[in-house]
C-alpha cells in the first residue's frame, strides 16, 4: 500500500544512512528548483526523501509520493509497448512504418526502429533547433512567452501534430543521422493504436500499468488537472519589461501528446523501470536492442544508455515538460533505481538547466558510482533534464 502522503519518510534510519543523498537534493534546491521528491533502491534497501516547498511562497515540503508530469519520460513507456508488438509478430522494427500508417505519407524509408531512436529525420513539431543556430518555430502551444501561457488549455489531436510536422522539410535523409524529435513518438503511439485497434491508454492499462499495479500512474489525454497530492509548476515569461510568473501546473497536455505527456509518482517510476530492466515486459533479445546505444548520442530505443567512470553502466530517461520534470536511472538489470520528480519555474532562456543538470549529475554518481556518469557515445545530457515548455 502506498505511504502516507502528508508527511516526510518516518525512517530516520533511512535518512540517517545515506546523508549524501538528502544533501544532494538540497543543492537541487540550492540551483534554484522549487520541490524535489527523490526515491532510490538498491542493496541497501529504499531511500525516499523530499527537499524544498511544494508551492512558491509557502512552506509545506513537497509530498514524498506525489505525482507530477514526467515529460519525455513518457518516451520509454511508449518504446516499451511497440517492444512488446513486435515480440508478438504484430509489428517488425525494421518494417517501413508507412505500411501500418499508409495515410500519412511517411517516407517509406522511415523504419519503427528509426521512429524509436529518433534517426527518422521528421521535423520535431515542437520546434527544430538547427546546428547553425536557426530555429524552426513548432505548434502554436510550444511557443515560448506569452503565447505559451495563452495557448496551455487548447485542445490537439496527435493526428494534427503528426501532419504539421510532416509538412515541414525532413531535417535529414531518414537513417543517416540522430535528431530528438517528438513527432517520432507521436508517429509511435499513432501506430500502437493503429495494430491494435484500440486506444493508447486503454492498450497502456492493459499491458503495463495493470500488471505492474501502477496506480499512480496514467495518460491524461485532455484532463488538466494533476491527481492529489502534488507540487506546483510555474513558468516565468517578460511581458513590456515586466516578469510575470504564472502557475502552469494545469494544462491540457495534448500538445505534446506521447512525447512527453504521462502523469506518475516515483514509486511506480521506480517499479517500471526496476521490471522493465529485469526482463519482466520484454523478451532478453528485446531488451538488448532497446538498450544498444547510437554510436552518436548514446540513445538506444526509448531510453539513453550512459557508461559510468568506474566501468558500469546506467539506463535511463529524463524529462522536462513547462515547469515539471522527472528522473528515471536503473542499472541494467533493474537491481538499483533512482527515480525523482522535480518542479521548479520555468523560463524561455531555460536558465535552470545547467545548474540542474550539474547537480543532478552528483546525485547520479553518488547512486551509481565513484565517478561521473557519461553517455555511450555522447554527451551525458542527450535528452534535457529540464526544457522550456517541450520535452
Amino acid at each position: 500500500m502506498p505511504m502516507s502522503f502528508t508527511d516526510r519518510p518516518e525512517p530516520a534510519a533511512t535518512q540517517q544512512d545515506r546523508p549524501q543523498l538528502q544533501k544532494a537534493i538540497d543543492e537541487i534546491i540550492d540551483s534554484g528548483v522549487t520541490g524535489v521528491q527523490l526515491r532510490v533502491n538498491g542493496e541497501r534497501g529504499e531511500w525516499v526523501g523530499n527537499a524544498g516547498v511544494r508551492e512558491l511562497d509557502g512552506s509545506a515540503e513537497p509530498p514524498v509520493d506525489g505525482h507530477g508530469r514526467i515529460g519525455s519520460t513518457t518516451k520509454t513507456f511508449t518504446a516499451t509497448l511497440v517492444l512488446q508488438l513486435v515480440a508478438e509478430g504484430r509489428i517488425g522494427l525494421d518494417d517501413p512504418a508507412a505500411d501500418h500508417l499508409p495515410g500519412f505519407g511517411l517516407d517509406r524509408r522511415i523504419t519503427v526502429r528509426m521512429l524509436l531512436q529518433h534517426t527518422s529525420g521528421v521535423f520535431n513539431f515542437t520546434g527544430e533547433y538547427y546546428d547553425d543556430g536557426t530555429f524552426a518555430p513548432g505548434i502554436p502551444a510550444t511557443t515560448a512567452g506569452r503565447e505559451w501561457v495563452d495557448n496551455r488549455f487548447r485542445t490537439y489531436q496527435p493526428q494534427e501534430l503528426v501532419r504539421f510536422a510532416l509538412s515541414k522539410p525532413a531535417r535529414f535523409e531518414p537513417g543517416t543521422d540522430w535528431s530528438y524529435s517528438n513527432t517520432n513518438y507521436v508517429i509511435a503511439r499513432l501506430l500502437i493504436e493503429q495494430v491494435t485497434g484500440r486506444p493508447l491508454a486503454e492498450v497502456m492499462q492493459e499491458r503495463i500499468l495493470g500488471p505492474l499495479n501502477l496506480t499512480g500512474t496514467q495518460l491524461p489525454e485532455t484532463r488538466e488537472e494533476i491527481p492529489e497530492p502534488h507540487s506546483r509548476a510555474y513558468y516565468r515569461y517578460e511581458e513590456d519589461g515586466e516578469q510575470k510568473t504564472v502557475d502552469v501546473t494545469r494544462q491540457n497536455p495534448s500538445w505534446i501528446s506521447t512525447g512527453g505527456d504521462m502523469i506518475s509518482t516515483t514509486r511506480d517510476l521506480h517499479t517500471f523501470i526496476s521490471a522493465l530492466m529485469g526482463g519482466r515486459l520484454l523478451p532478453v533479445p528485446l531488451l538488448a536492442e532497446m538498450c544498444k546505444p547510437h554510436p552518436k548520442i548514446g540513445y538506444g530505443l526509448g531510453v539513453m544508455v550512459q557508461e559510468t567512470e568506474d566501468g558500469g553502466t546506467v539506463i535511463t530517461h529524463n524529462g522536462g515538460i513547462a515547469g515539471h520534470a522527472a528522473l528515471m536511472y536503473s542499472t541494467p538489470d533493474g537491481s538499483t533505481t533512482l527515480t525523482a520528480l522535480l518542479n521548479y519555474v520555468d523560463d524561455a532562456a531555460m536558465s535552470l538547466a545547467e545548474a540542474v543538470r550539474r547537480t543532478t549529475q552528483q546525485l547520479v554518481d553518488e547512486v551509481f558510482s565513484n565517478g561521473p556518469a557519461r553517455s555511450a557515445g555522447g554527451p551525458a545530457e542527450a535528452a534535457e533534464n529540464l526544457s522550456t515548455i517541450s520535452v
